[in-house]
């Protein structure tokens, strides 16, 4: 959407956001004045019934679907299986039915499960693939559409989800949900798949057996059951969901997610916002971590920093290596002495010019621990957990590198996970959102597999370390040798993972400035083309930023 028609829909009701964009547009700078105006009227409601008259345009589409549905040679067919948690009134099995028969796709079937069974229902099932509606939930117009156009090219998919939104009494469609696409972990700390789904009768059928009577085991078993490769993400809105109609009970989810994870010597309890936060085993004898704290003088951060680490940290095997970068001041040398009468601390010197990269390469060489963790000398532990609640993933044998949530001293976060082309290269999620508030479906507060994370705070095995040649210390000497090395470690087959149960301030750039002063800038731009041409980020599609989302902003905000 062009400037003016949302400046003209925000001013009545944010009218100093308003004028504040208007201000930059008219000022010449474009970008930020659109990019204010998304995000102030992001939550309004005017701005989502934008988007479907956009984007979904279904009945001028009609025609179209049905002469694509003539073409394809295979049409799968789909029992919309109707199901409830509690008692269950007739005018909600009534509306989940209408839905069904208003479909744009025509090879389906019912099967009323309210009353009976779930395995003897699937099991009477004369289609390829279930789709499970909770009564008193609606498919949208071309929900079986959307799935049966995702499996012509994915015909063995186990399991197809997608989006959803919220439907109120009056009809009105609001709050919805573009999810990423398949993600375990953020899979395990929440249902994203439940209320949108189909799922290939025979896994379905063989799931029910183990489940018991409950629809949402059958299709958390499903979905665990099946391959990362067979879970397809479908981008459209398939299901407007009945709110006034209870999720299942956090306590069934736990209890669920603890039988399928078991068997691994994890285990789970309840996470914050009704999420669940997964407990993954560390080894009995735990690996020592090597903690590498670049730094050049300002002990006024290095002192917080490695004073909240010695005191705070709970992960029982650790030691601090602090590099050396050339300081000159005699505090800064007064402190080195002091801190090194503890015996987990040791100072490295590294005399050359400043280059985040080759310090770090340098400390790697030199840690001791079979872990690494590269920390900003400007950050300060908040939970003392931090380190233990990274091992819980770095021990892993598929991950990668693995990083923390970082906070602003106002509280906000700074850092909750990398999105690849955010602005064309890479920007951090849920960015300046406070804390203590759920966020986009509560994201930042739940573990997930992300593309890349900030090297502020990032833990890793040493081997995959040097086994992608650590961090480009010839091309990406200051900016984005985080992500590139993130990229790199996931071309090498390694999953990345963002932890938000590890907590640390970050007084982001104040030790080394920002890119955009005046002497750092034209080094900034050389290393921006490097990330933009090796990995293509302008047009980069992270799999945690759903299409239907801004990719100009770090806030998940709706694409206009």
């Amino acid at each position: 959407m062009t400037f003016w028609p949302l400046f003209i829909r925000l001013l009545p009701h944010r009218p100093g956001q308003a004028l504040a964009a208007l201000y930059w547009h008219v000022t010449r700078r474009r970008v930020r004045a659109r990019n204010r105006l998304r995000l102030a009227s992001a939550d309004l409601p005017f701005v989502y019934p934008l988007w479907i008259a956009k984007s979904e345009r279904i009945p001028q589409q009609i025609e179209q679907f049905r002469k694509t549905i003539d073409a394809w040679s295979w049409r799968p067919r789909f029992a919309i299986l109707i199901h409830a948690h509690a008692e269950v009134r007739r005018e909600q099995v009534e509306r989940s039915i209408e839905s069904i028969q208003a479909q744009v796709y025509p090879d389906w079937t019912i099967v009323d499960a309210t009353t009976a069974s779930v395995a003897d229902a699937i099991a009477s099932c004369d289609a390829e693939y279930i789709v499970p509606v909770r009564a008193g939930d609606l498919l949208s117009e071309a929900a079986l559409f959307r799935f049966a156009e995702a499996l012509q090219s994915n015909p063995g998919a186990a399991v197809c989800y997608g989006d959803e939104d919220v439907l109120d009494e009056r009809g009105r469609r609001s709050d919805p949900w573009f999810k990423p696409r398949w993600n375990t972990e953020m899979f395990l700390a929440q249902d994203y798949l439940s209320r949108a789904t189909a799922i290939a009768t025979p896994v379905a059928l063989c799931a029910a057996k183990r489940s018991g009577p409950d629809m949402d085991a059958v299709i958390l078993n499903a979905v665990l059951a099946s391959r990362d490769d067979a879970i397809a993400h479908v981008p459209n809105v398939i299901s407007h969901v009945d709110r006034r109609f209870p999720d299942t009970p956090l306590a069934k989810r736990l209890e669920i997610i603890s039988q399928q994870i078991g068997s691994n010597g994890a285990s789970c309890r309840a996470g914050p916002f009704g999420t669940v936060k997964v407990d993954w085993p560390l080894p009995d004898c735990r690996p020592l971590v090597s903690i590498i704290v670049p730094t050049k003088d300002k002990v006024e951060l290095l002192r917080p920093c490695i004073e909240s680490l010695l005191r705070l940290t709970d992960y029982p095997r650790f030691e601090i290596l602090v590099l050396d970068n050339a300081s000159t001041k005699k505090a800064t040398a007064n402190y080195f002495r002091e801190i090194e009468t503890d015996p987990r601390v040791r100072v490295v010197p590294y005399p050359g010019p400043y280059n985040f990269s080759a310090i770090n390469n340098y400390a790697a060489r030199k840690a001791l621990g079979s872990f690494l963790c590269l920390l900003n000398n400007d950050t300060e532990v908040v939970a003392p957990a931090w380190l233990t609640e990274m091992m819980r993933y770095a021990v892993r044998s598929e991950v990668g590198a693995v990083g923390a949530k970082l906070l602003y001293e106002d509280g906000t976060i700074q850092h909750a996970g990398v999105v690849i082309g955010i602005g064309g290269a890479a920007g951090h999620a849920h960015r300046f959102l406070p804390s203590d508030q759920p966020g986009y479906f509560r994201q930042a507060h739940i573990s997930q597999y992300v593309s890349a994370v900030t090297a502020a705070c990032l833990l890793i095995d040493k081997k995959k370390y040097m086994a992608v040649g650590g961090l480009d210390e010839e091309c990406l000497a200051v900016a984005f040798n985080d992500v590139d090395f993130c990229l790199k470690l996931q071309c090498a087959g390694f999953r990345n993972v963002y932890v938000p149960h590890a907590v640390l301030l970050h007084h982001e750039s104040k030790s080394r400035g920002k890119d955009s002063s005046p002497e750092n800038v034209q080094r900034y731009r050389r290393e921006l083309a490097v990330l933009q041409n090796r990995w293509g980020t302008d047009s980069y599609d992270d799999p945690l930023h759903n299409p239907n989302l801004e990719r100009s902003v770090e806030s998940f905000v709706i694409r206009l």
